[in-house]
């Protein structure tokens, strides 16, 4: 299993090509949810949201093995507490 700055590297850049937006915009200014629909020119709505969340999930489990479920969350929650929450469910995936 790669380590917990491997993990946020991949996530990152699999989340950032699947929404359209830059790192340095989606992580540098720790875009809210609803901000990320805002700024994106892929995403109309939450489904889309959730379609690059499913895109970046199954990534990881390709690449890594390991299958990421995500807790329904708010469009106020920031991307930092999104990838908190796709490396806690990559190591508790890797611990089951």
């Amino acid at each position: 299993m790669a380590e917990v700055a491997d993990l946020k590297d991949f996530i990152g850049r699999k989340f950032c090509e699947n929404v359209g937006l830059s790192p340095e915009v989606l992580f540098g200014e720790d875009l809210s949810l609803g901000e990320v629909i805002l700024r994106s020119e892929k995403m109309h709505n939450s489904v889309d949201l959730m379609e690059a969340f499913a895109k970046s999930s199954n990534a990881l489990r390709k690449e890594y093995g390991v299958r990421v479920r995500l807790p329904a969350l708010s469009l106020e929650t920031p991307i930092s507490r999104v990838m908190e929450l796709f490396v806690q469910e990559c190591q508790q995936g890797r611990n089951s």
